[in-house]
């Protein structure tokens, strides 16, 4: 599931939604816009290519050798870097063989949930627990046996204490899951 936020009140990212998840919905122009975050500055292509060629292989970039990363090279700059530079997201440079973040980049915060076997969004999650805090605040309200010596107060307050832990634990994920945040992309770690 992609989804994307973006920081502050206001800012200079005027894409569309629409443009944005499909410039989002290939990997390699994710891993891009990762590296190109992390670097917070220009970046060769061949440097770059490495990078990515790293990632989707699993292996160190000082392993990486020219044929390794020539396919991926060739792809960047012959539809990805161009296709980002048609959105502003980067400065492509073809001649140079440079590419670097543009404001638009830098204020665009990407936000990538990976979901890994039988996980849930964190929408769901939240959904869920309302569902339960609200069933036992009724079931004490009624007097359910072996509820009605709870006091609505002490529902309120274990409300409060699992919305607050399960928050934190979200925003370390989310936090964790932001493309450039991390050496490797949000869909390359493992949770720990």
């Amino acid at each position: 599931m992609l989804s994307m936020s973006q920081t502050g009140t206001t800012t200079d990212v005027s894409l569309p939604e629409q443009e944005i998840f499909e410039l989002l919905a290939n990997r390699r122009r994710r891993f891009t816009i990762h590296a190109l975050k992390r670097a917070g500055e220009a970046m060769d292509v061949a440097e770059l290519s490495t990078r990515i060629t790293a990632w989707e292989t699993g292996t160190d970039p000082d392993t990486i050798t020219y044929d390794d990363r020539r396919n991926v090279h060739t792809v960047l700059t012959r539809t990805h870097l161009p296709k980002l530079d048609e959105h502003d997201v980067v400065e492509y440079d073809a001649e140079a063989k440079v590419v670097e973040p543009t404001p638009a980049l830098e204020d665009l915060d990407v936000y990538i949930e990976v979901l890994r076997g039988k996980e849930i969004p964190w929408s769901m999650y939240y959904l869920g627990l309302s569902g339960v805090a609200a069933a036992l605040l009724l079931a004490v309200a009624v007097g359910v046996p072996g509820l009605a010596l709870l006091e609505p107060l002490d529902v309120s307050v274990f409300t409060v204490t699992a919305f607050t832990v399960s928050a934190a634990t979200h925003y370390y994920y989310g936090e964790r899951a932001r493309l450039g945040n991390e050496a490797k992309p949000p869909e390359l770690r493992d949770r720990r």
